[in-house]
Parts: C-alpha cells; sequence; structure tokens
C-alpha cells in the first residue's frame, strides 16, 4: 500500500508554523493533531471553517488520522451550508471563531485543543513516529458552483494532494534546504489558498503564518513578523491594493499569485517594488494546479512534471500527474508546445455582440489599465436592460475615485472595439470580492440590478 508522511520536515524541534510570532514545532503540531483527533465526533464529515491557518491544518491532519473527510465549500452562506448538510448529512463544524452561526453540530477548537503540556505526546514526536496516510485515502471534498446552482463535489485524495504540492514545491524552489516561511492572504478553505498555504508547508518542509492577511497593513505585519525566506501567496486583487497602499512594505523573497491571471505591467510592478520574483499558479478546483510562469519573463505556461493537455470534445483536457483523471478544462488554451500553453480567458467569459467575439478577462484587463482606476469589472445581463432598449449591454462596475465616466468611456474608446463599451458604466466605492479576490457572477447580478432600479446611469 502506497502512503505518505503527514508532515516531511525532519526533526520534531522543527519549525511548522507561527502564531502571534511565537514558533509551533513538529511536536507540538503533532500533540495538537492528536488531542483533536480524540475530542472528534462520530460524524465522518468535516466542514472545516477555522479562520487560523494553523489551526485548520491540525483539523484537516486529525481528520486525516480519524478516518474522517474534510468537507470545503468555497462560502458559508445559509444557502451553501443547507446544500452541505443535503450532501453529508452526518457533517459536524469544526470552528475557531465562538458562536459561529452555521446551523449544524459544531466542535470548537477551544474545546477540543487543551493545553498540550498533558498531553501523552511521548511516542508522537519522533521522526519515525511521523502518521503515514494510504495515498488513496480520501482527504478532502471540494466545492465548485454547478449550472444548477447546487454545488458539485469533488474528491481529493492525500496521494493526489501530495504530489501536486510536491510538484509545486520543487517548480518554487522551495525543496533547495532553506526552510521557507508562508504568508498568504487567501483563505486556507479556497483549492488555492489550501495546496500554497497549508499543504505545500506540510509537505516542503516549510512553516506557515497562522494568520489570514487582508488589508495593506496586516499583510505588512505578517511580513514583518515572518522569518527569511518568505514567500506570500496572493492574488492580483491583493497585490494591487498593496502597491497602492503607501506603506513600507517589508520584501519577501518569492511571490506567488493566482485566481486570476495577472497583467504583465502588474507583475512588473511587483516585482519592482517588492524586489522579489513574481510566479503566477494556473490551475482549478476540478484539477488543482497544473501550471506555472513567471509573467515578466513569458506569457506561456508551463504545465508541472506528469500533465499532459489534449484537445477531444470541443474542450482541453487535463490528465496525468496528480490529475486522478482527465477533466476539462473550463478555458480557452492554445498549447505552444507538449508543456507549454497560452491561457485566452474563460470559456464562459467568451461573449458575442452582433457577431464580434471578445473576453470579459480581456475586457476587464484593458479597463483595470485605464490611469485612476483602482479596480474595475465587465458586466454581461442575462436580460435586456430597463432602458426599452432590447439589446443587451455590457456594463461597468469601477473604483476610480475622482475619475469622470466620460473620460473612462474615452480611455475604453482608444483600447476596445467600440461595440464593446460598457453602458453604463457605474461608479462605486469598492467591488464586492470575495475572501480570494474574485468577483462571482451572482454578486454582479445584484449590483446591476440594484443600479437599474436605482437608475444610476452614467456615460450614456
Amino acid at each position: 500500500m502506497i502512503a505518505f508522511p503527514l508532515v516531511t520536515h525532519s526533526h520534531a524541534g522543527d519549525v511548522l508554523a507561527y502564531s502571534q510570532d511565537k514558533p509551533i514545532t513538529v511536536a507540538d503540531f503533532l500533540t495538537d493533531v492528536w488531542l483533536l483527533t480524540a475530542a472528534l465526533p462520530a460524524g465522518r464529515h468535516v466542514l472545516n471553517s477555522c479562520c487560523d491557518r494553523y489551526r485548520f491544518a491540525v483539523g484537516v491532519a486529525a481528520a486525516l488520522l480519524a478516518g474522517k473527510i474534510s468537507l470545503l465549500p468555497p462560502i458559508l452562506t445559509p444557502e451553501m451550508v443547507r446544500q452541505v448538510k443535503n450532501f453529508a448529512p452526518d457533517v459536524f463544524c469544526l470552528t475557531d471563531q465562538p458562536q459561529q452561526s452555521i446551523d449544524m453540530p459544531q466542535i470548537t477548537w477551544a474545546d477540543a485543543v487543551t493545553d498540550r503540556a498533558w498531553a501523552p505526546a511521548d511516542g508522537l514526536v519522533d521522526r519515525c513516529d511521523i502518521p503515514r496516510i494510504p495515498a488513496s485515502q480520501t482527504a478532502a471534498i471540494v466545492f465548485t458552483s454547478g449550472s444548477t446552482g447546487s454545488p458539485v463535489a469533488h474528491r481529493k485524495s492525500w496521494g493526489g494532494l501530495v504530489q501536486s504540492v510536491r510538484a509545486e514545491a520543487a517548480r518554487l524552489g522551495l525543496l533547495d534546504g532553506r526552510r521557507h516561511s508562508i504568508v498568504a492572504t487567501v483563505a486556507p478553505q479556497h483549492m488555492y489558498g489550501f495546496e500554497s498555504s497549508v499543504l505545500i508547508a506540510l509537505q516542503s518542509g516549510a512553516a506557515m503564518s497562522a494568520s489570514h492577511p487582508f488589508f495593506p497593513a496586516d499583510i505588512c505585519s505578517a511580513l514583518t513578523a515572518s522569518t527569511r525566506p518568505c514567500m506570500l501567496v496572493t492574488t492580483p486583487i491583493h497585490l494591487k491594493a498593496l502597491l497602492a497602499s503607501g506603506l513600507d512594505i517589508p520584501l519577501p523573497d518569492l511571490v506567488l499569485s493566482a485566481t486570476a491571471p495577472m497583467s504583465p505591467q502588474l507583475a512588473l510592478a511587483v516585482e519592482t517594488r517588492l524586489q522579489a520574483p513574481l510566479l503566477e499558479i494556473y490551475g482549478s478546483t476540478e484539477t488543482g494546479q497544473i501550471a506555472s510562469r513567471r509573467t515578466t519573463e513569458t506569457a506561456e505556461w508551463t504545465l508541472f512534471s506528469g500533465i499532459t493537455l489534449k484537445l477531444a470534445q470541443g474542450a482541453m483536457w487535463a490528465s496525468g500527474g496528480h490529475v486522478e483523471q482527465a477533466t476539462p478544462l473550463a478555458d480557452e488554451i492554445e498549447l505552444v508546445t507538449a508543456g507549454r500553453f497560452l491561457l485566452h480567458g474563460r470559456s464562459a467569459d467568451l461573449i458575442n455582440i452582433a457577431g464580434k467575439r471578445n473576453s470579459l478577462g480581456y475586457l476587464n484587463h484593458q479597463l483595470n489599465a485605464v490611469p485612476g482606476v483602482i479596480d474595475g469589472a465587465f458586466f454581461m445581463p442575462d436580460e435586456p436592460q430597463a432602458d426599452g432598449n432590447r439589446v443587451i449591454r455590457l456594463m461597468a462596475f469601477v473604483v476610480a475615485p475622482g475619475v469622470k465616466p466620460a473620460d473612462l468611456l474615452a480611455a475604453l474608446r482608444e483600447r476596445i472595439d467600440s461595440i464593446f463599451l460598457p453602458r453604463p458604466i457605474v461608479l462605486l466605492e469598492s467591488l464586492p470580492r470575495n475572501k480570494t479576490g474574485k468577483l462571482p457572477r451572482d454578486r454582479l447580478q445584484a449590483l446591476a440590478q440594484e443600479h437599474q432600479r436605482k437608475g444610476v446611469v452614467h456615460g450614456q
């Protein structure tokens, strides 16, 4: 039976995490895992909602040792919670937040993981006693939004996850003998955060920061507290806000970005300001990460070892390596060589107006490149707008203090075909992005409906 260790650190005294500037060793981690494993309820499915990254990692590890499965939905709205309960009626919630309003049985971190001083951990701290988990064991189930609105479950085996993050660690240079610390702005429940801030630490000898910084000042504080070398795991929207903050940013040694393709201009600005290489990760919830690129050097993505892409049935399919079954990708991809490709945006983002095709990703890129635009997004409504015009027209939601809609429209005319110009342009103080910096379509739909009700129409 093939099995992989829970952690790959060499010694019980190696630092695995930092919490409130205090180091947590492998021995501490294994003790906390043992304590939590003993306290878990009988249900086989665990909804791990811990905000603290270290506690989340302990929860995942305890579930593995107890033969349970971690459920990782993208959001925790009441409707999503209902859907998860329908999927797994025996589910219970592990939380580190007191009085968290999730309608299911709960176990709190404070009640389960007590003072580790009395715990019988002597047999857990030796290198040879680090638990090994069968490669075929289901470690987690992650969810994507289905076309019907019901979440679609995707099984992740321990072996597949380990192979994925080890391939990532090798690609990022984290296996060079130095022990990196990892600061991440993305939630550990998100597939990108799960792989690139939690599992990669367990499988590369690195140390994760338990914090979940979101605002620029919090990111700077987390970087200041981290040991070197340090990797910042983040998103384009976080990086753009960080550069615009005017703060004295502590310099990381490596920057990793995902969730949305980054413009070459922003990538160059990040590398210049932070004096560190920036790499992007490409992947999906269904496949996990499968490729990377250094955006300032090339537009092409390089596949991870063992991964192959093949065009079939009108879609590009990924297989091999840690991808356990051939999976269609939701993006428009152009193969350059067997191991390299160009990304042309999501298939679902392609739009056709009067016979002309474009992608929302390209339009968003041009919008955010306009001077004065802090954040912005195009939106294609499902129905004609309530202005008497039967033609469905693009809208744009923009954060650009002091910039007039007419000036934005003039700048966009220089960048895109006039048929794709947004009508209206709606100015906002901020966009309703989620914790990973994404803008779900339902949030943009709600914005569109709200502004149509108010009659807020600009730039027409």
